[in-house]
């Protein structure tokens, strides 16, 4: 079995490659990454040298390049992680996100129709569903909701689901895709709310927390949700949406005051700054579908989760250090300063 790995130097992407690697050593897994300013070569140090892992320099809306790739290595399957997917980047420039995660899409589905891939799964977000209301714990997104994004980064990736399916019903192409909440776990760029709390508290730094903190989020251990995926290309059903939740609903502000506790930071630490532009309130999902199905459950609770990932950054200060060192923290003070 050959699998084409899009983003695979990103967060998840990475995460699902050495996943991949472990469970399915007789496979073979290419890796296509842009190597744009989330994804990092250093991330997959670890596997560089393995036999059955190629790493090829890319962009998944290059026509002529995953063209080419695809001739060379006849894939079976296609897990597309490939994305832009920061809500605050979308903000400032929606155009690299509709190129991306809409044409680059295109693109793959294109070349999986040519080539005769035997399945195309679409990474997706829960974020397409919009929002949930802070006084309904009782309600969750489930996969038949209506799509209403908030973002121009949920309103690309619900673009994309969107053309998925079309290429299903149009082309016959075989696909699945599913829909996670926010996931966290080793090897996340430091802009995201976990990895950017745990650097600045070990920095003495101030937390910027958005508004009033208490925007809900359900949390997904990235290996839970790697897992779920392998499920989902083997056995899902093709022309099927599968939610991916972890049951693991925090406030950012109790996500926040967590980090800090385990690092043993004061919470004097935190300021709040002015709120992100339509920032969705709380997202939960109802991963029943997949439960029935193909039997998969998280089986990593947040308290357990997130030790994990702080004991992670301690462990390998030198990966996400050289990340906070350039370009991104030139970023980082356009976003926070001023707010």
């Amino acid at each position: 079995m050959k699998i084409l790995v899009t983003g695979g130097a990103g967060f998840i992407g990475a995460n699902f490659v050495f996943y991949m690697l472990d469970a399915h050593p007789d496979y073979d897994i290419v890796c296509l990454d842009a190597l744009t300013y989330a994804g990092n070569m250093e991330t997959l140090e670890p596997v560089m040298d393995n036999p059955k892992f190629r790493f090829v320099k890319g962009d998944v809306a290059d026509r002529e390049a995953v063209f080419k790739l695809f001739e060379e290595e006849k894939f079976d399957i296609v897990v597309n992680f490939a994305a832009e997917s920061h809500v605050d980047r979308s903000i400032e420039d929606p155009g690299i996100f509709l190129r991306t995660n809409i044409l680059g899409t295109q693109v793959l589905m294109d070349a999986c129709n040519e080539y005769g891939v035997e399945r195309f799964h679409q990474v997706g977000t829960d974020e397409v569903y919009g929002d949930l209301p802070l006084d309904r714990p009782d309600l969750f997104f489930t996969e038949d909701m209506p799509i209403t994004a908030s973002s121009p980064y949920s309103a690309s990736k619900a673009a994309a689901d969107l053309l998925v399916m079309a290429y299903h019903r149009t082309f016959g192409l075989p696909v699945t895709i599913s829909r996670c909440s926010n996931n966290y776990g080793p090897y996340q760029f430091p802009e995201k709310l976990i990895p950017l709390m745990i650097a600045n508290a070990l920095a003495d730094k101030e937390l910027p927390v958005y508004g009033t903190g208490e925007n809900v989020r359900d949390w997904l251990y990235v290996e839970d949700h790697c897992r779920a995926i392998d499920l989902i290309i083997h056995k899902g059903k093709v022309g099927e949406v599968y939610n991916i939740g972890g049951h693991n609903e925090k406030s950012n502000l109790e996500v926040v005051k967590i980090i800090l506790q385990q690092v043993g930071k004061p919470e004097s630490l935190i300021t709040f700054v002015g709120d992100r532009k339509g920032h969705d309130l709380r997202y939960a999902i109802d991963p029943t579908k997949i439960h029935n199905e193909l039997g998969w459950l998280p089986t990593t609770m947040f308290a357990d989760g997130i030790r994990q990932t702080i004991d992670w950054y301690l462990e390998n200060e030198s990966w996400w250090k050289n990340i906070i060192s350039g370009e991104y923290q030139q970023y980082y003070e356009k976003m926070y300063s001023n707010r």
